[in-house]
Order: C-alpha cells, then structure tokens, then sequence
C-alpha cells in the first residue's frame, strides 16, 4: 500500500512486529481503519511496517489480542521535527532574535551626509533633510522616493542646481550641485587659435583676438585662425569657429554574428555575511542553466563612516544563451556606418554635425561587407597654440 497523503504532516513510525499471529494483526488493523505501508516480510516470522502516528496509540489492545510484540524501528515527519527543535528551543529563539535585530538595525538610517556643498552650510542642509524625512534612526521604508526628495530639497536649498539623494546601505548621502556664476577667464598664456584640420570655415564669431580669416575660407592643418595680438597686445583669444571636415572610414563589418542574451529565468540567494563568512538563509536549490551570470550585491550595515563586516548579501543568478543572428547585406553596412557615427562624435564631439555621407565603394566577400564611406562633418575645428616669441625681440 502507498504512504497516505499528508502522512508526513500527521508523523509516521515505523515498527517490526514479530511473535504470535501476524497475519490475524493485518486483519485486524483493516477492520479497525488502520492503515499501514511499506510491508516488509522478514525472517524469522517478523514484519516492519509504517503506521501514522496517531494510529500508533490504538495498536496496544490488538497487539494484546494477537499476542503479537512491537518494537519502534524509526520516527518520521513533522511531530518529530518539532520535538527535536523544541528540545533546542533556547538556540532556535536566540538566532530568531539575532535575525531580527539584524534585520532591524539595517533597516535604519544610521549616518546622513552631506557632499559637494562649498558655500551653502553642511546644517542648512541637513536641516531641509530633516524636513523631508531623513534624520539617523529614521526607518529607511519611511523615506519618501529619491527623485521626489531630490526635488523638494533643490527647492528648499536656494543656491543650488541640483540636490542628489542616494542610499547606500544604511547611509545616506545628499550630494549638492551648487549653482555657480562663470568666472571671467583671465590672462594665463597668450596663444593663437590654428585650425585642427583642412576645412572649410563654416562659422566664426571672435569675443577676444583677431580673426585672420572669414566664412566660407578654405583653410589648411596648422593655418592660424584667430590671433593671439590684439591692439598690438598679447591676449587669450576667445572664439567659436566651425568648419567643413572631411573624414574617410574604410569598414568591415560581419554579416554572421553570436550574442548573448537573457532568457529571463533567474534564481535569487539570499545571505548572512559576517567578514568573508557567508550564511546562506534564501534561495536553495541547485542550478541548472548551462549558461549563467552571477550579480553580487552587497548591502553592507555602516556606522557614520564606517562600513561594517555584517550585512546582507544577494546573489542573482540569470541564465544566458547565446544566438547566432545574420545581418543581410543592406543591415551589415548600415551597421558599419553607424558605427563610424558614433566614432565621428566620440573623437570630434557631441556637437559635431554630419552633413553628408557618401560610400566610395562597397563589395561583400566571405561573409564580410567591406565599405569605404566619405563623411562631410561640420565640427569645431580650433586649438590653442601658445605664442612664441624669438629672443631677439
């Protein structure tokens, strides 16, 4: 017979019964609505079975009747957990309070402070947090939401640009952007401003110097653009001069390609850390995914400026997989040219201009497509170059 549903829940024994009519036994467990499982015939004229635990205490006066003995061979199931736990109930409610004071004592605030502030004062600061909610001992779910905290205090600090607010542990740190006025800039080094590259003069508006060309001039790498005298005196010129660039990409991009994706299953663990000892509390079970990442997160207990030994630690394990995409002739190229874009932007500027693109040639060949594009960029095109003078004069 199979072990009832539950049975582990209702606890479960297991008993050898030898002597006297075993077989009258079984027959009168049945007619009494006992069940038992796991009937195992042995030598001897003995039998070991499984009964629950509350039919046990109603085998006695059959026993008797039968004149059959018992003996306990082994205990199972939740009953008998309890017990053994309960035996050891000072250490279980010891490491329950120490959890919960754990748990507790992370989810306080324990240190507010104050960056980045030059002229406003660390108190005035502190004072608007407070006003909002963060104070040491402040639960840390009370805390009202990071954007909206950052808001009000920017609106309450005048003299601020921006106001950050970031949690970190239990530390909280309220990072301040004061607005600033510009500073004239002041005579260091006088210089010229030489063009970086052949161009075409696009733009040219000079506060301080003298522009030596006009727009539309077509100037060479190296030729002077702004000087550095003015009214005969040496200056630091001040100027914004665009011009026409022209930049020449050779690409080669593959049309088969492997990237890694997520698949969006995930296993979370849970830890207890003490130094570099981990309990783990959450999350067991093994890992299957053929392919994983593991991202470790840290929530560490901290006291004013110190970090703690002691904190929470979550691991996240997320399966990856790997596909192997193919990029048509046409996507392969677009590809190859947006990547020279960015790679325009990343080394003459954000705010470089592309005008006009042209693609000199273009083949595809062993599973590559080669590309050769001509780029017309409008991008600033002045450096400073100290002034030299000759010793002789």
């Amino acid at each position: 017979m199979k072990s009832p549903a539950l049975s582990q829940l209702r606890g479960i024994v297991t008993i050898r019964v030898r002597g006297g009519s075993i077989e009258q036994l079984v027959n009168e467990l049945s007619r009494q609505g006992i069940d038992i499982w796991d009937v195992k015939p042995l030598p001897g004229g003995q039998m070991d079975m499984n009964v629950a635990l509350t039919d046990f205490f109603r085998l006695r006066p059959l026993l008797k009747r039968t004149g059959c003995r018992m003996s306990v061979r082994g205990r199972s199931g939740l009953p008998f957990v309890l017990a053994r736990v309960w035996k050891r109930k000072g250490f279980i409610a010891g490491f329950a309070l120490f959890v919960a004071a754990i748990f507790c004592l992370s989810s306080l605030v324990w240190d507010v402070e104050v960056k980045g502030n030059e002229e406003i004062a660390a108190h005035d600061v502190l004072q608007a947090a407070k006003q909002e909610g963060i104070y040491p001992f402040q639960w840390i779910f009370r805390l009202p939401d990071q954007d909206k905290l950052s808001a009000e205090l920017t609106r309450k600090l005048p003299g601020t640009s921006w106001v950050g607010v970031t949690r970190t542990g239990t530390r909280i740190t309220i990072q301040v952007v004061e607005a600033t006025k510009p500073k004239d800039q002041q005579l260091v080094s006088p210089s010229h401003l030489v063009s970086k590259h052949d161009a075409v003069i696009t733009h040219i508006y000079a506060e301080k110097g003298q522009p030596e060309v006009g727009k539309n001039d077509r100037v060479k790498k190296g030729q002077v653009l702004v000087s550095g005298f003015q009214g005969g005196k040496p200056v630091v010129p001040q100027a914004n001069i665009r011009g026409i660039v022209w930049h020449e990409y050779n690409i080669q991009v593959p049309q088969v390609y492997r990237q890694k994706v997520y698949t969006g299953e995930r296993k979370q663990r849970g830890y207890l850390y003490f130094g570099n000892t981990a309990i783990q509390l959450t999350g067991y079970g093994i890992v299957t995914y053929a392919q994983s990442e593991t991202m470790t997160v840290q929530d560490p207990l901290t006291w004013r400026a110190w970090k703690l030994p002691i904190g929470w630690m979550t691991e996240k394990v997320m399966e990856t997989t790997e596909l192997e995409l193919k990029r048509t002739e046409e996507q392969a190229k677009q590809e190859g040219i947006e990547r020279a874009k960015r790679d325009i932007l990343a080394k003459y500027g954000t705010d470089s201009v592309i005008m006009d693109q042209k693609i000199l040639h273009e083949k595809a060949d062993n599973g590559k497509v080669y590309i050769k594009v001509h780029f017309e960029v409008e991008q600033n095109i002045a450096e400073e170059v100290p002034i030299v003078h000759d010793q002789g004069e």
